[in-house]
């Protein structure tokens, strides 16, 4: 497995791959890997001749009072866990290679990005879009896989796939959680031992929800109002949204029809974390 910094050298690298017939998969990654991001290389290799893994934390989807310099980071741990997993390349590139002084050029989108998580984070997904779109050039890969943890980024990639005729196709894969359920995040290293308890209060509130859809339920107020009274018995929880959303546009509903994206973002302490439930048959 190699490691490299710059475009160039990926072009190069995946050009003699595609010469030789080969498939190439990416995995789009901001580093300090965990279970989660190996199920997607997993996916990868499996699906794939080779593997590309890009290891940046992406300034451009933070904003000015968010994480970007205390986000975890660990580049020997990260190469470790992809050529234990096969990835055969690893992507690390400088911010300033990414983008140059004169940058100022973006993706940005207009639908699915203005409730769920960018509301409280207006620019995240102009920054998204711009890097995966980047990455998606650069590399030039048969298939890109995404984690459904980040539901509304996996909804916003597919759509942005579409809308700009990327040649590619979005792999979504499934969360990947802990024993008791709190789904897998380079944030939860954040956590202390007794604000990683309450963490749990997410994955809690998404069983009822869960519990009340598969009951019969199907107001989604009702269903909303539960899980928001169950995440308030926590005392260190602090409730961003819960919302209840069509899974193909992000619009709010008020009755359960079809698939339907429960998502929801909740502060434990000063640490947001993010966790979803998507039912594709109701």
């Amino acid at each position: 497995m190699k490691i490299v910094q710059t475009v160039e050298e990926v072009r190069t690298q995946v050009k003699e791959w595609k010469m030789k017939g080969l498939t190439v998969g990416l995995v789009p990654t901001m580093g300090y890997l965990h279970e989660g991001h190996k199920s997607l290389i997993d996916r990868a290799v499996e699906e794939n001749d080779k593997v590309v893994v890009s290891v940046f934390v992406n300034p451009m989807q933070f904003g000015p009072t968010e994480d970007l310099a205390s986000y975890p980071r660990d580049l020997d741990r990260d190469a470790a866990l992809c050529e234990a997993a096969g990835a055969d390349l690893i992507f690390h590139p400088e911010p300033e290679e990414m983008y140059k002084p004169d940058f100022s050029s973006f993706i940005d989108m207009n639908t699915l990005t203005g409730g769920l998580c960018g509301k409280s984070r207006p620019i995240h997904f102009r920054g998204v879009c711009t890097v995966v779109g980047k990455l998606f050039h650069i590399v030039g890969p048969d298939r890109a896989y995404f984690g459904q943890k980040d539901a509304q980024q996996l909804a916003v990639i597919r759509h942005m796939v579409k809308d700009l005729n990327f040649d590619l196709e979005v792999v979504g894969c499934p969360i990947v959680r802990e024993p008791d359920g709190l789904a897998k995040s380079s944030r939860n290293t954040y956590l202390n031992p007794t604000e990683r308890q309450a963490a749990l209060i997410l994955y809690k509130s998404l069983e009822k929800g869960k519990e009340l859809i598969e009951s019969g339920e199907r107001q989604a107020s009702v269903i909303r109002e539960a899980m928001i009274r169950m995440i308030e018995t926590e005392p260190l929880a602090k409730i961003d949204y819960v919302e209840l959303v069509d899974w193909d546009t992000l619009e709010p509903v008020a009755l359960i029809e079809g698939p339907v994206l429960n998502a929801i973002a909740v502060y434990i302490g000063t640490t947001r974390l993010i966790d979803n439930h998507i039912y594709e048959r109701i």
